[in-house]
């Protein structure tokens, strides 16, 4: 026998509401973003996000329990990392519905990012043909053990803060393309403004690592 409908929207709308409330902190949003990088312990995320280690902990509770995030123990370590490509999408409907409804959003973006780089940034698929057919740079800013856990195919690793010393690494015949870890990462920004200054064509990647894999495109990983 089937069971009563009469509550079926509530109850389902509450389970929903689980995922809205562990989303509803600015603070897991940022781990979000850096376990979307590759697998990561609670003592490294703290580092990352400037949090205590029991306040870290207590937010990726928060996220497991959601479903957004798993954990697999290795020895007396934790590592958290997200569930699915699913949660990449569900981050991006949340950007993209702030950046349309919410002026304060559009305001920090243009203050951030459009006011050091309005070129328009390349898109997933045209970087993945000019960088198949051998016509671009692309360069990862982000830390190394974030580029050895997975990175785009071809991809050279220069950390944006050892970018001036090692600019020789980078071919100035060819547009260097620029990604980090998302579109609010501000690494590839600054790598791009450091680049144009010294001379080279550069433009940066319009998402960032997690979303060109949840898009279906290759990656790289074990380096």
């Amino acid at each position: 026998m089937l069971p009563s409908s009469a509550h079926f929207k509530q109850d389902v709308f509450a389970q929903l509401a689980r995922i809205a409330k562990a989303l509803a902190h600015a603070n897991r949003l940022e781990l979000l973003e850096f376990v979307a990088q590759g697998p990561r312990g609670v003592d490294e995320l703290a580092r990352l996000t400037k949090l205590s280690v029991a306040n870290t902990s207590k937010h990726l509770q928060e996220l497991r329990q959601a479903g957004l995030v798993s954990a697999r123990k290795e020895g007396l370590r934790v590592y958290y990392e997200l569930s699915g490509s699913d949660v990449v999408a569900l981050l991006a409907m949340l950007r993209h519905v702030a950046e349309i409804r919410l002026a304060e959003v559009e305001q920090l973006l243009r203050t951030y990012i459009t006011a050091r780089d309005d070129l328009e940034p390349v898109p997933a698929a045209e970087l993945f043909q000019r960088a198949k057919d051998g016509l671009v740079t692309v360069l990862d800013v982000r830390p190394p053990e974030e580029y050895a856990a997975g990175h785009l195919p071809g991809a050279i690793n220069i950390p944006v803060e050892d970018l001036s010393a090692r600019l020789r690494k980078l071919p100035k015949g060819h547009e260097v393309i620029a990604y980090c870890r998302g579109p609010y990462c501000l690494l590839s920004v600054d790598a791009v403004a450091l680049l144009r200054e010294k001379g080279y064509q550069a433009r940066r990647l319009a998402d960032g690592y997690p979303e060109w894999v949840a898009a279906g495109f290759p990656k790289v990983s074990g380096e």
